[in-house]
């Protein structure tokens, strides 16, 4: 069944057998593997640009992409990886040293990570799962107090979760998988923007139309058969189709009907209220800064010249990082989960002046202000489109993923990085896996 797009004011009806609510990395990657299989698809983008999560900006200042949201590739993930060699990209590895503050001072981070995993290793299995909190309590004579303080410090930064909620079954799953924070990590060469434009080459506009700045405000559906309404340039738009694939971000499907950023399903989506219970997302605030001269790089005698992480774990925000193997100007400073919370209100000045605070917890008293040449940051949780920056698993929640990716009714179909089923859950790998997997579920019913 073809879809027909109907205005309130005249235009062009556009035709697809499947809409694809979302351009983000999961919509692009399932609109790529529909048409390369003869489908016709329309894809619904509420925001001015692709990518969603994946935000880059580039500038003439900064030599290297500046990532306000994805930055990263954990792990070798295969679907990103595959993307990159198709798009004649190349994934650079950004290891490097690893400094944090001890004692007020700087120092070469020791390996807490695989002291951590080491002892986590000899725990006693879970008969149930709980909350990861509860877990470092009830081993705390098992676990030294310094690696239960590092624990949380990686639940809280790495996976932007609160511990008395993430379920500790997952945490311990994520510390062995794919994705893990020890495993090798590195970036696209070119930016997640030019993989994200890439992928969108390969859609032939004979089969694929892309509305961009078109909110989705309802989904009406019932079996072999979806309606949505949707805004367009304050213009109302009416779609009719098949069948929808949802990649809205989880944070954005979890809005009560009473938010005015809320996409209203009718009927309601039942089945996924027990996932929707079970999952939750994570805060983040992200800054990059340009600096007129890397001055990390410069002070004691070159020392921290390959860091690519420096930590200040009582600092706001407690983590930066720089864009080795790349030698720029460019510092990213991050702040995620709870801590986040210190923010709450903050605007661009007063979290510019909370990052200097924390740059005076790393490196002490230099003018930083005085060298810093350019900001862009990025609020996820206040962010409409997102309301949030990626998903975890809360205790007791061990299948919600599988029950959130699972179609209804051979008519919605599920996508987005909280639908991975395959360890590469909150990442952009984990996103283009889902496309992938619902567009795939969409030809069997089609077949």
């Amino acid at each position: 069944m073809p879809s027909i797009v109907s205005r309130k004011k005249s235009g062009a009806p556009v035709t697809a057998e499947t809409v694809i609510i979302g351009a983000g990395a999961a919509g692009l990657a399932a609109a790529a593997e529909l048409v390369a299989n003869g489908q016709r698809v329309t894809v619904l983008e509420a925001r001015d640009r692709l990518g969603g999560r994946i935000f880059t900006k580039s500038t003439p200042e900064t030599p290297v992409p500046m990532e306000l949201g994805a930055e990263f590739v954990h792990g070798e993930s295969a679907d990103v990886l595959r993307w990159l060699k198709l798009a004649q990209d190349v994934a650079i590895d950004a290891g490097g040293e690893h400094w944090t503050v001890q004692g007020g001072q700087l120092r070469r981070a020791d390996s807490q990570l695989h002291r951590l995993k080491r002892i986590f290793g000899e725990l006693a299995p879970l008969d149930r799962d709980v909350a990861f909190a509860d877990f470092l309590e009830h081993h705390r004579r098992s676990i030294p107090p310094s690696i239960r303080q590092f624990a949380i410090r990686m639940v809280e930064g790495f996976d932007a979760a609160d511990s008395t909620r993430i379920s500790a079954r997952a945490v311990l799953d994520e510390w062995t998988g794919p994705a893990a924070a020890d495993g090798p990590t590195f970036r696209p060469a070119r930016g997640y923007d030019a993989l994200m434009q890439s992928i969108r080459d390969t859609l032939p506009v004979e089969r694929a139309t892309l509305h961009l700045d078109t909110t989705v405000r309802a989904i009406a559906w019932r079996k072999g058969q979806v309606t949505i309404d949707a805004q367009r340039h304050g213009e109302a738009v009416r779609i009719r189709a098949a069948r929808a694939i949802v990649t809205l971000p989880l944070g954005v499907l979890q809005l009560p009907a009473s938010s005015p950023h809320a996409v209203h399903f009718t009927p309601d989506l039942g089945s996924k209220r027990r996932a929707f219970a079970q999952l939750a997302y994570g805060p983040v605030i992200k800054v990059a800064m340009n600096f007129s001269r890397p001055f990390w790089a410069e002070i004691h005698a070159a020392r921290y010249r390959d860091a690519a992480f420096f930590f200040a774990p009582q600092a706001t925000f407690p983590t930066f990082w720089t864009s080795l193997p790349l030698r720029s100007s460019l510092l990213v400073a991050w702040c995620a989960g709870p801590r986040v919370e210190q923010l709450a209100g903050k605007n661009r000045k007063q979290v510019i002046a909370s990052v200097m605070d924390s740059l005076r917890a790393v490196f002490g008293k230099l003018d930083f202000a005085s060298l810093l040449e350019q900001v862009e940051w990025h609020d996820w949780q206040h962010d409409p489109f997102a309301c949030g920056a990626y998903s975890y698993v809360l205790a007791g929640g061990g299948r919600a993923r599988t029950h959130l990716a699972r179609p209804v009714e051979d008519t919605l179909f599920f996508a987005g990085e909280a639908c991975d089923t395959h360890g590469e859950a909150a990442t952009v790998g984990g996103a283009l896996q889902s496309g992938r997997r619902a567009a795939r579920e969409v030809l069997a019913t089609v077949r």
